[in-house]
């Protein structure tokens, strides 16, 4: 049924309705900067807060400033590129499968080193290095909605993806979940998931702004009846922040413009489009725990 997610949350069989999740809060503060603009002034509604960023201490000052402002913890146990030296939020030495022997870090978002962590990761290690992301948290007085990964989709491996699942029925938390065989396994818990294809920003082409708005608006346009999600990373494009993320600062920035542009706001109004944050998700997923 296309439209079985929205409908479990209250909405009609026809209703569009969008999750526009700002991603990596808590990487860079002119990331940070980006997110609070495009849920402050645009059309995203939450955001996901990386607790092993090295702007993790502004993000969570930003978050506990906005107490309305609705995030989810962004499950981090990867880095983004060899020159991002992100350790563990866990001491090291009890976390040491999540570590490339080679650097003593967190492994990098490549593909190979993806596949590496998979492979030697301790399930263990993994529960240790996310409660200490959760915990952290929750330490400073924060409330968050939901879970999700960074760069891992639906936490990379089954017994991954289950111990998140178990982690946000423990803290009352719903769950990023859209892989088939994930989406699926969560629906046979009673729990609401994203009814289509999910989007990440990053795989629309920043090349051409105009053209991605383009895209962007054509997405809109097209949205199907039901619960769909979109990962957006919108960011500012400071001097200090293009000269870390040489290419990727494209997307962040081409992501940023169109969030908070007036024509995003007007395609929504034009099309009917409902968007909301994980709140709905945490109250469906919270019942059926």
């Amino acid at each position: 049924m296309a439209s079985e997610g929205a409908e479990a949350l209250g909405f009609a069989p026809a209703a569009r309705v969008l999750i526009v999740n700002c991603d990596d809060l808590g990487m860079h503060p002119a990331v940070n900067a980006g997110i609070v603009e495009a849920v402050e002034d645009g059309i995203a509604v939450s955001c996901s807060l990386m607790v092993p960023g090295p702007a993790a201490t502004n993000a969570m000052r930003l978050l506990r400033e906005r107490p309305w402002l609705p995030f989810g913890v962004h499950l981090t146990i990867i880095r983004d590129s060899a020159d991002s030296a992100w350790g563990p939020v866990a001491a090291r030495e009890r976390v040491p499968s999540l570590l490339d022997p080679a650097t003593g870090e967190l492994f990098t978002n490549s593909a190979v080193d993806r596949d590496r962590l998979l492979a030697r990761a301790r399930i263990e290690d993994v529960e240790r290095e996310l409660r200490a992301q959760l915990d952290t948290v929750l330490r400073a007085g924060l409330a968050p909605t939901h879970l999700d990964w960074h760069c891992l989709a639906d936490g990379g491996r089954a017994d991954v993806f289950e111990l998140g699942l178990a982690l946000a029925a423990e803290h009352g938390l719903a769950a990023r979940v859209w892989l088939d065989e994930g989406r699926a396994a969560a629906r046979a818990l009673g729990k609401p998931v994203v009814d289509h294809a999910f989007l990440d920003s990053f795989a629309l082409d920043p090349a051409d702004p105009a053209g991605k708005a383009a895209t962007y608006e054509r997405l809109l346009r097209e949205l199907p009846a039901g619960l769909s999600e979109w990962a957006v990373h919108p960011a500012l494009a400071t001097a200090q922040w293009r000269a870390i993320e040489p290419t990727g600062w494209r997307v962040r920035a081409t992501d940023h413009a169109f969030l908070t542009s007036a024509r995003a706001r007007g395609v929504l109004a034009e099309e009917g489009i409902t968007v909301i944050d994980y709140r709905p998700l945490q109250r469906a997923w919270a019942a059926t725990t």
